[in-house]
């Protein structure tokens, strides 16, 4: 009977170690998106090769000196920053970008620079800058999940 007690905690153990690995693998973390106009080349991750419009650049939390070339990471709006336009958010208010650039301190703005579509396709551009929940996602869809008149997503 002792043994099954011991079987049972590693059990139990092992459980909670993997759900404490697969919430803290998949949390969200909460910064500010602003956005930049083209053109989006040349890029610090690809030079002149155009990587398409759904791309961001990363501020310097998330450069680690490159290393956040070609990730993906998965941008939702949550509110403004400012009174000017209290309530940008629009659609579904969640896109998924890929790193192609880097956005360098002291002029970076936020924690993720959007191109300036991909900006607009969750947020009113009047806006400038939003605050966002952000991960970084593999697999991952791409470009703004579609969303009706109504904001309700359509797949």
């Amino acid at each position: 009977m002792a043994m099954q007690g011991k079987n049972i905690l590693a059990v139990v153990a092992l459980i909670y170690f993997a759900s404490s690995f697969i919430i803290s693998a998949s949390a969200d973390s909460n910064g500010i998106a602003t956005y930049y106009t083209p053109p989006y080349v040349p890029s610090a991750c690809y030079g002149f090769d155009v990587q398409g419009t759904m791309i961001a650049a990363a501020s310097e939390a998330l450069w680690k000196n490159g290393a956040a070339c070609g990730k993906k990471f998965q941008v939702t709006c949550l509110s403004g920053t400012n009174q000017g336009v209290p309530m940008p958010c629009r659609g579904s208010g969640t896109v998924t970008v890929t790193i192609v650039d880097r956005c360098p301190a002291p002029g970076c703005r936020g924690t993720i620079d959007l191109s300036q579509e991909a900006f607009a396709s969750i947020a009113d551009p009047a806006a400038g800058g939003i605050h966002i929940s952000y991960q970084q996602c593999s697999p991952c869809g791409t470009g703004a999940i579609p969303s009706d008149s109504n904001g309700l997503v359509n797949r």
